[in-house]
């Protein structure tokens, strides 16, 4: 059947039969065509046209087969081109052109023609098959259950050729391939064999994709493993253009100046990480321990400076008083410096290594190690880093409070997961020399518990006999620890277990007294918090104020509260001259310290001038120094029961029965009832009882009290005692002598009694402090209560229950 039909030239599209879809039309001529199509028969024909770019195509310059459609619907845009609604109807053959303004031609229409009925029934069945597979496997296509139910529907070849082909994803060309096919079986042929084509293609991609995926994941893995190995390189000190890591670690090995038996010992490590595979766990841990090895010092040190004169002014420099410990230490310097033997070079003018008998030969003759024990705060750390800096030596700080378990001291085994090497040899390495000072700090606050004891692993630590060949778990080689000089610091010798303080030399550092205190104030703390807070030359503080803060606001046998309370002084200042700007200098007296320190925070013990029934003034130790003690008796009627208050630990409390016992037994000898345990009730009470209480060292002074209060005898407050009382008598000597008469002398007590046992303790005391005060020694109770006790009152009739009255002669 022949057409004269307008014609809309499609440029990147092939419009299959049965179809309806949307076009749009922008060229004039294509306008022109819709509009007379839409004035006739609303029959067109649409064509693609052989050439995209070409922008007003003749008939030569389109396909010669095209598709006759009949025009449904037509929106103007507001570009103004066409949106057009058509539905194809059947495939026609351009015959020529028709002249006129716009393109015009004849065409023909082309029948289908029909093929073999059982080559057409398995083609069709093939063909929906493949498309299903062809639809589920392109990602392109996009097909909804209605579009996929209709063309299963179909029956008829051409139709489903031309169906299938308007949603395939196939190329221009292909699809006017089909669509210029007449003949049923070969159409659907083509497109079965394009459908077949595809799915290959499609398969081959997914072979390729996951060849390339396997490629590229071992790339990558590739990729990252070499660039772990050049971060190693570079951490090595190699990298890109560098030795081999090998190479690298054996370079190191070489020049770390190991013994020879921890060469050995790293070369085959080296080896062992040679054939280890890249990436295996097993490498890292060779590698970390080959690293540990090459990162501790074998051989280098630092040079020393032996000269106890400088090491006496650096001292002086650093710090005020503490004359006995600056002399042991100058004693331990003198024997290094008189036992030092210089190093000797070889041939090459090199220092030639000395051998390992040697070295302990030499550390036998210098002192033992020293441990410096006082309360906080007296400079037990900073005369560590003093004599590193006398020495000119590295300075290291390993704080031991708290450490409760032996590999914090020797490392832990290789066979754990995140293992490394104890303290002692971190500190090696952060010291980077085989000579460094190592202050072991608090040494008396490592504890003990089920994963072990490490007290007990630095025995060998601090053992001059064992330490040169200390061994780490995690190195598992010797090391030589003999050239390290170890300080220890403790608060307390009662918390060091023996065999470790048999080991160490012991050097007491005691409380600084009042003087001591004021001059360490004016001299190194002042003048820094003055700097520090931008005073300088702007504020003065006068020897009174300084002592007032050291009396009212800190309570403590060092510095640190002091220098505390300066600051806080400082800031005070620091503000009050931003708001108040003042001129020259400005002073700060003792009665000004309250304005900026608030209200006094301690009062400072003062003796009770009379003589009291009852009441006995004691001394006493504490962690921040020597303390005033009172200590009270109340005799009552009763049935002989002892009532103790106080917060008392259990040696107070047998301190207490032990004078009870001694009364009874010399009952008569003081004036007392025999019987007074029968009828009489007492009460010892020590104040301030919310502190904790215990100690033999009150023990005079309990039975003073007790032996007042149960004769009604007055007892001097005038004089301070300590001792320990035995049931027969004796008075026992006690500790920290010099930090109680310290406190004793503050208190403004001037008259003491001390063990007599204690007598050569008393050298300890500065001499200014000797000069001032009154010290008596007892060796037994008798001689105590001589001095302290005064006769009773004259009383009319005394309590028949508290004793008989005094016999003559009693009281002396």
């Amino acid at each position: 059947m022949i057409w004269e039909l307008p014609v809309v030239a499609l440029r990147n599209m092939v419009i299959m039969p049965g179809v309806t879809m949307n076009i749009d039309v922008g060229r004039p001529k294509s306008k022109r065509a819709v509009d007379e199509a839409q004035a006739a028969d609303r029959r067109v024909l649409v064509v693609t046209q052989k050439e995209a770019t070409t922008d007003d195509p003749m008939p030569g310059e389109l396909h010669e087969v095209g598709t006759l459609a009949v025009i449904k619907q037509v929106v103007r845009l507001p570009d103004n081109t066409y949106q057009v609604l058509v539905e194809s109807q059947e495939r026609v053959k351009v015959l020529d052109q028709v002249p006129g303004s716009y393109l015009r031609v004849r065409v023909e229409t082309l029948d289908n023609v029909a093929g073999n009925a059982d080559e057409l029934r398995v083609l069709i069945s093939e063909t929906k098959t493949a498309f299903e597979e062809y639809q589920r496997q392109n990602k392109s296509l996009r097909l909804d259950n209605y579009q996929i139910e209709a063309i299963k529907g179909l029956s008829d070849a051409g139709a489903l050729a031309d169906m299938v082909a308007h949603h395939a994803t196939w190329t221009l060309d292909e699809k006017q391939a089909v669509l210029s096919q007449a003949a049923e079986q070969p159409r659907l042929t083509a497109v079965l064999q394009y459908l077949t084509r595809d799915l290959e293609r499609f398969n081959m991609d997914k072979k390729v994709a996951g060849r390339v995926k396997e490629q590229m994941d071992a790339n990558q893995r590739e990729y990252y493993l070499r660039e772990q190995m050049k971060a190693i390189g570079k951490e090595l000190g190699g990298g890109e253009e560098g030795p081999a890591e090998v190479e690298s670690l054996r370079e190191k090995i070489e020049a770390a100046g190991m013994p020879s038996e921890v060469k050995e010992k790293a070369l085959k490590e080296l080896a062992r990480l040679e054939r280890t595979p890249g990436g295996s766990p097993e490498g890292t841990v060779v590698r970390n321990y080959i690293d540990w090895l090459t990162d501790v010092p074998w051989s280098k040190r630092d040079e020393e400076i032996l000269d106890i004169v400088r090491t006496r002014t650096i001292l002086d420099d650093d710090h005020y008083g503490l004359d006995d410990v600056k002399e042991r230490i100058l004693e331990f310097l003198a024997v290094r410096q008189l036992t030092h033997k210089p190093d000797e070079l070889d041939e090459k003018g090199e220092k030639k290594q000395r051998s390992a008998e040697e070295r302990i030969e030499d550390s036998e003759l210098r002192a033992p190690i020293l441990c410096l024990v006082g309360p906080p705060g007296v400079g037990k750390t900073s005369l560590g880093k003093s004599i590193a800096r006398s020495l000119n030596r590295k300075f290291i700080r390993m704080s031991l409070g708290g450490v409760r378990d032996e590999a914090e001291i020797r490392g832990h085994r290789r066979t754990y997961i995140g293992s490394m090497p104890g303290r002692i040899i971190q500190g090696m390495k952060t010291a980077s020399v085989v000579n460094p000072i190592m202050l072991l700090d608090e040494i008396d606050k490592m504890a003990s518990d089920w994963r072990g004891d490490p007290s007990s692993a630095m025995l060998e630590v601090l053992d001059p006999e064992q330490n040169h060949t200390f061994q780490d778990h995690y190195l598992e080689v010797p090391y030589d620890l003999s050239q390290v000089m170890f300080i220890t610091t403790a608060n307390s010798l009662q918390t060091i277990p023996r065999p470790l303080l048999d080991r160490m030399e012991v050097i007491q550092i005691p409380g600084y007294t009042m003087p001591e205190k004021l001059q360490i104030a004016k001299r190194y703390r002042l003048p820094r918090q003055l700097r520090g807070h931008g005073l300088e030359g702007r504020l003065e503080v006068t020897d009174a104020a300084l002592q007032r803060i050291i009396e009212e606001y800190t309570q403590e046998a060092g510095v640190r509260n002091v220098d505390r309370m300066l600051s806080k002084l400082a800031r005070k200042a620091a503000r009050h001259l931003l708001e108040t700007p003042w001129e020259g200098v400005k002073l700060v007296d003792a009665e000004q310290v309250p304005d900026y320190l608030g209200i006094p925070m301690f009062k400072p013990d003062r003796m009770e001038k009379e003589a009291q029934v009852g009441v006995a003034q004691g001394l006493a130790w504490t962690s921040v120094g020597g303390t005033m003690l009172v200590v009270e008796a109340l005799a009552t009627p009763g049935t002989g029961r002892i009532n103790m208050t106080g917060s008392l630990g259990d040696v107070m409390k047998e301190s207490v029965q032990a004078a009870v016992a001694y009364l009874r037994k010399h009952a008569t000898e003081y004036g007392a009832d025999p019987d007074f345990y029968k009828t009489t009730d007492l009460h010892v009470h020590f104040p301030d009882g919310a502190t904790p209480k215990d100690g033999p060292s009150a023990g005079i002074t309990i039975a003073t009290a007790v032996i007042s209060a149960i004769t009604n005898r007055p007892a001097r407050m005038d004089i301070a005692m300590t001792g320990e009382i035995s049931l027969r008598g004796r008075v026992l000597p006690i500790g920290g002598v010099k930090e109680k008469l310290l406190a004793a002398h503050q208190g403004g007590i001037r008259e003491v009694i001390v063990p007599k046992d204690n007598e050569p303790n008393l050298q300890d005391l500065p001499e200014s402090i000797r000069a001032e005060m009154t010290i008596h020694t007892a060796a037994n109770v008798g001689e105590v209560l001589a001095r302290l006790l005064l006769p009773a009152p004259e009383q009319a009739a005394p309590p028949p229950t508290l004793g008989k009255p005094a016999q003559p002669g009693a009281s002396s």
